[in-house]
Formats: structure tokens, sequence, C-alpha cells
């Protein structure tokens, strides 16, 4: 819109998927990933690893829970890193390497989707899930509602809560070749429910759907109708297969811009989530000075490592992410392959995402199948009733692992399956 600073390119201009060819493009050359063995794992090194994924779980069980990857980290991340604790400098971020970040993104959002956001309306957060919260805080009042698809993301129902206002849930419609937006249903929860706001998870958890142009654009006239903000969660919009591509909401059109609120991150495709690093995109410069009424200091200090990491995997992470997300698309369709011959369970096979949605119901497992696969299979899934009412009788695994990890974790779940 005019006087918002926010270019959105002509509609003839290709919006493509996130492919290898663009990522190395706009980076610098470090081909030395491109050969990195994804299947040499040692399995004891993984288990004393401290981070959630790992920890939390008893050693005899694999865990294909929470989404990091057990991958090794990209080369150019890995030197970054060390560099900066080699020489001690590892003190407060200065703005010059802050805005270094926001240009990053900018450049990035521009060469692979066509939208160029200018790097004033874009300020950086320490993870998505804390810009959620303070999108709620600064876009809707205590007590509204706010609209979410479910099955979603769970933080979404905590941030709801957590901040006073009232979660009003917008179902996927399912059908038989998978998951949509229901649009028609969208618009009638917001119109009864008056809800202001709208947080839109694209690439979407966990489903992997990426959602359509035409859903999209749905899903933007709806919102100028009825005058929402839409916080779009696009963390995975990297890790896209072949045959999908992620549009960004704020592509759609610039109306559509002027009321959007993008959340991103390198940390889910590079698997740095405990680095803390993450950006907000703005459409307009009243939403961001919205955004901007709480102090800097009250939301949180920013991570001099995680922007550094940042900056290495979008400048130098390129081969590393095109050997990755070939590996991933292999598995997922290994777990296609195996889920497909279990008799009474249902799978579409993710068009995004390192994450299957898996509906166990068939199988009388009860509302939360995780609990006895975990015990019978000795797999660690995420449980399916976390993710919403839809996510009863479901589970989420993630198949980011060593390919003989998952072919030994897929083998317990087929056999506690055709047991059941």
């Amino acid at each position: 819109m005019p006087g918002n600073g926010l270019l959105v390119l002509a509609s003839e201009t290709p919006i493509s998927q996130v492919d290898t060819d663009s990522v190395n493009a706009m980076a610098d050359h470090d081909d030395r990933d491109l050969s990195l063995d994804l299947e040499a794992f040692d399995l004891d090194a993984l288990r004393r690893r401290k981070g959630v994924k790992w920890s939390w779980v008893d050693p005899a069980r694999f865990p294909m829970w929470v989404a990091d990857m057990d991958f090794p980290l990209a080369s150019a991340i890995t030197e970054t890193l060390q560099d900066s604790i080699g020489r001690g400098d590892v003190g407060y971020p200065s703005g010059e390497e802050m805005e270094e970040v926001r240009e990053a993104y900018c450049q990035r959002t521009s060469s692979l989707y066509g939208v160029r956001f200018p790097s004033e309306l874009v300020e950086l957060t320490s993870d998505v899930v804390q810009s959620v919260y303070l999108g709620l805080l600064a876009y809707s009042d205590p007590g509204e509602a706010v609209v979410v698809n479910t099955p979603a993301y769970p933080p979404f129902f905590s941030a709801v809560s957590e901040t006073g206002r009232q979660l009003v849930e917008a179902p996927l419609r399912l059908g038989a070749d998978g998951y949509a937006l229901d649009l028609d249903q969208m618009e009638s929860v917001i119109a009864s429910s008056g809800a202001k706001v709208v947080i839109l998870c694209n690439p979407h958890n966990p489903t992997g759907r990426v959602f359509s142009l035409a859903e999209l654009e749905g899903l933007a006239e709806i919102a100028s109708r009825h005058g929402l903000v839409v916080m779009s969660d696009e963390i995975h919009s990297d890790i896209v297969y072949p045959g999908s591509r992620h549009r960004p909401f704020a592509s759609v059109s610039e109306e559509a811009a002027s009321r959007t609120v993008t959340l991103a991150s390198a940390s889910k495709s590079f698997n740095m989530a405990g680095l803390r690093c993450a950006t907000v995109a703005f459409g307009s410069s009243e939403l961001k000075r919205r955004f901007d009424a709480f102090p800097e200091h009250a939301r949180g200090g920013l991570s001099v490592l995680g922007m550094r990491a940042t900056l290495a995997a979008w400048r130098s992470g390129g081969p590393w992410f095109s050997r990755v997300l070939g590996y991933l698309e292999a598995n997922r369709d290994m777990v296609a392959e195996v889920l497909g011959g279990i008799e009474g369970l249902v799978h579409f096979s993710p068009e995004a995402t390192y994450l299957s949605w898996i509906d166990f119901s068939q199988l009388s497992m009860g509302e939360d199948p995780s609990e006895l696969l975990g015990e019978k299979a000795q797999v660690v899934l995420s449980p399916g009733p976390t993710f919403g009412e839809p996510g009863k009788g479901h589970a989420r695994l993630n198949f980011a692992t060593p390919r003989p990890l998952l072919s030994r974790a897929l083998e317990r779940l087929a056999e506690a399956c055709q047991a059941s």
C-alpha cells in the first residue's frame, strides 16, 4: 500500500519453491557439505546430547518427536561459532550486526519469493514463539478471539491462553487428498467471534501442507473484509519438496501484505533452534509501531552467536541445505512407503517440513497413540491431542534423522501397529 515501504513484485513474477540452485546462487560457495555423510552416526553420542530431544527420553527409545534434526551442522555455522568463541568475541551485539541480519533476510525473501521488505520494517527476536506472544499482545486485547487452524503447533495454544485471549479453532478440512484451509468455516468463526487476529502456519505444522495460491488469496479476502491482522509463521518455508511452492502470505497482494506480520528464522532449516534468532517482518509501519510499543529490553536480548550463525547459514549454507533437503525427501518417501503398508493407518505425505502427521484412530490405540507406541515400539512421537481436538487418535513423527535409525524406528512402529 502507498507509504508502507513494502514492495510486492507483480503477479507475473514467478514465486518458486526454495530450490538448491536459488539458495546456492545467493550464497558464498562452500561445497564441502555437498558430500556430507548424513548416514554416519554414533547412537551413544546422540544419547549424550543435552538438548530436549534426546535428553528427555528413555535411552532405550528412539526420539522421533520434537522438531530438531540429528545431522551435523553446516560447516560455515560451525566455523563461525568456533571463531567467535576462540576470539572471545561473545559480547553485546552491535547495531551493525543486527542490521546485517535484517538486510540478509530482506535480500533472501526478495530473491526466493518475490517480496521485498525494507530492513526498517524488520525486527529481530529470540524465536518465533516469542514473536507470537508479542504479536498477540500488540494486535488484540484481553478476552478477544484469536483464530488458529487445527491441528496446530502446540505453543500457539499456550500463547493464546497465557496472554488472556480466547482460542477459536478453525479445523483444516480433510479430504481424499489431504488437508486444506476450510475458508467458509474460517469466515464463519471469524464473523461470529469478532476475532481480529489469525495465526497462520504455512507451511503447516503438523500436516506438512503448503497452502495453494487460491487458499491464500481466499484467506486474504476474508482478512480484508473483517479487518484482520494475519500473523504468518513461515519458519518451515525452506523445507519444501519438489512439486510444491511456498508463497509468503505477504506476497499475495499489497493489501494482504499491509495486514501481515511474517515470522521466520533460519533455525528450522539449519538445525539451530537453541541459538535463538528470529525475524519479524511487518507489512506496514503501523503494524511495526504497535509491535514496538513493547520496550526492546522487555522483549529480551538477542544472541550474538545466533545472529552470526544465521548470517553464516544464509550466506554460505546453501550446499549443506541442498544435501539435507534431498536426504529428507528420501526419508519422507521411506516413511510414506512403510506407513502405506499398514492397514488402517492414514497418512498423507507432507509437501513440506520433516514431520509426518499420522492417523492411528482406526487401530484402536486411544486418543493418544504415542503413549502406547512409546511402550510397545519404544519410539517417542509427539502426542496428537496436544495439537488440538482434531489431533485425537493421531501422532506426529519427525523423520530428520539418519536413515538407518529411521528404518529401525519404522520397523518397530509397523510391528506395534500390526499387533494392535
